[in-house]
C-alpha cells in the first residue's frame, strides 16, 4: 500500500532529480542486511553521478558538497528513502532498525585513516535484526557522529525491541518528515 500512496510523491522527486542535472534518478548500492546478507537497496539520488565513485563509500556530513539541490530537499524531508520501500515489500529490510550499511563502508578518523565499520564495537550486534527505514539512530543520532557513537544507539534498539517501541519510533519518524527536519536531528532518547 505504502508503495502506491508514494508513486505521486515519487514520481515528483525522479522530476525535480532528473531537470536537477540530467542523471539518473535512483542510486542503488550494495548493503549489509540481517546476518551480514548483502542486499541491493534502492534511493533516490540525492548527489553528484558517481559520487561513490570520485569520493568513495563515505557517510553524508552536514553541507557535503556532493548533495545536489533536489537532493537537499529529498533528504531533509526523507524522500529520498521512499524508493526502499520496495526493499521492505522484499523482505531485505523493515521500517524499523538499524540502517543498512553499505558493503565495505569505512569511517574517516580526524586524521584521515579509514577503519573498517566491522572493527567497531556494536557492529555485530546491529546485524542480529533485519534493517530499517528508521530507527533510533536514524532519528536521535547527529548524522555526523562516529559510527562508535551510532552503534550505541543501535546496540540500544536490539535490546529494547518491541512493537510499541517501533509504533513510537515511526509515529517520530513521520513527524520529523512533516516538519522537513531530518537534517537537523539529535534530540535525546
Amino acid at each position: 500500500m505504502g508503495l502506491v500512496l508514494a508513486i505521486p510523491v515519487g514520481a515528483a522527486a525522479a522530476l525535480a532529480i532528473k531537470l536537477g542535472d540530467g542523471g539518473p534518478v535512483f542510486f542503488s548500492q550494495e548493503r549489509v542486511g540481517r546476518g551480514g546478507v548483502p542486499f541491493r537497496s534502492y534511493k533516490f539520488r540525492s548527489m553528484a553521478p558517481d559520487a561513490d565513485g570520485k569520493f568513495g563509500p563515505v557517510q553524508a556530513g552536514e553541507h557535503d558538497p556532493r548533495v545536489t539541490a533536489a537532493g537537499r530537499i529529498l533528504r531533509k524531508t526523507a524522500m529520498d528513502e521512499l524508493p526502499q520501500l520496495w526493499n521492505i515489500f522484499k523482505g531485505d529490510m523493515s521500517f524499523v532498525g538499524p540502517r543498512a550499511l553499505a558493503v565495505q563502508e569505512v569511517e574517516l578518523k580526524g586524521d584521515g585513516r579509514s577503519i573498517r565499520l566491522e572493527e567497531i564495537p556494536g557492529f555485530t550486534e546491529r546485524h542480529r535484526v533485519i534493517p530499517g527505514l528508521t530507527g533510533v539512530a536514524q532519528i536521535f543520532a547527529p548524522r555526523d557522529i562516529p559510527r562508535r557513537q551510532k552503534f550505541r544507539y543501535d546496540r540500544l534498539y536490539v535490546r529494547r525491541q518491541s512493537f510499541a517501541l517501533d509504533i513510537k519510533l515511526i509515529l517520530v519518524s513521520f513527524w520529523i518528515t512533516f516538519r522537513g527536519k531530518w537534517e537537523v536531528r539529535g534530540e535525546k532518547f
